[in-house]
């Protein structure tokens, strides 16, 4: 277990710096929550989910809803480094003719289950994934990464209500809870607290981690696969802008990419010395 967690560590390192590589190229994209989303993305694509970059449409693989659309370049680069396109690609990013838009497109990317980016609608989809694949009576299971801005959105919980009742224990929410959103403090623009609280009070079986401890990550996705009877949900406390100090806990880099200046010391942040 500890080599797992070491290195899926050293993956999330990696990913970080593809991150910011690929942000400072397109000069356009959402810098603080693909840095904060990305372990839990890690632990998912490299670890937890049966899934076939050979074959992105596998009958057997397991679906990923990036709820949190924005987050794109967190996906992408977990796409680009498990082998569904080259890692070069993401140098095109936002770019005219690009596959890879700001926002998950499941037409043109492969991998993407599901176009997100509408706020609130993503966890709705994972419930009707879910809920068909029941359906099929296959063993098939689903994963929703939210935001905790994105709470705010009454969608969501029509969703959590609507999979609490049909008890969709093939369901598994994760909540990237960094605290920030593009305008400030979530607990400012409108409070969402308590997360778990609420989740419980729907119906969900909750579980409470730190998402940048890989080892409780891992150990909150092995439970979440155990526990039957109704949909889990994993708040996973978290900081905006993860990896580079300067980025870190600043709502001003929701939407700010590195600029030439910044990209070399976020690289050395992240321990590549090499642009």
């Amino acid at each position: 277990m500890n080599e797992l967690v070491t290195h899926l560590e050293e993956k999330a390192r990696q990913l970080r710096v593809a991150i910011v590589k690929t942000l400072h190229a397109s000069q356009s994209g959402h810098t603080g929550g693909s840095l904060s989303a990305i372990d839990m993305v890690t632990a998912l694509y490299f670890h937890k989910m049966r899934h076939n970059p050979t074959d992105p449409a596998w009958e057997g693989r397991d679906r990923f809803v990036l709820c949190k659309g924005h987050a794109a370049p967190a996906q992408y680069v977990a796409l680009a480094e498990a082998g569904y396109f080259p890692r070069e690609d993401l140098m095109m990013l936002r770019r005219l003719g690009s596959h890879l838009q700001g926002h998950p497109d499941s037409k043109g990317t492969p991998g993407v289950e599901v176009c997100t980016g509408s706020l609130g609608q993503g966890l709705s989809m994972a419930v009707g994934m879910a809920l068909g694949l029941r359906l099929d009576q296959r063993d098939n299971r689903v994963y929703a990464l939210l935001g905790d801005g994105e709470l705010q959105e009454g969608q969501v919980w029509e969703a959590a209500m609507a999979a609490a009742h049909y008890k969709v224990d093939n369901l598994c929410a994760m909540v990237d809870a960094n605290g920030l959103q593009i305008d400030g403090e979530v607990t400012k623009v409108m409070n969402v607290n308590p997360i778990a609280d609420k989740f419980r009070a729907f119906g969900w079986q909750t579980l409470e981690i730190d998402g940048h401890d890989m080892a409780a990550i891992l150990a909150a996705l092995d439970q979440a696969e155990t526990l039957k009877g109704g949909p889990t949900v994993i708040v996973a406390r978290t900081v905006k802008g993860k990896g580079v100090s300067f980025f870190e806990n600043k709502a001003a880099y929701h939407g700010v990419t590195p600029s030439d200046e910044e990209l070399p010391r976020a690289l050395e942040c992240l321990g590549c010395f090499e642009e």
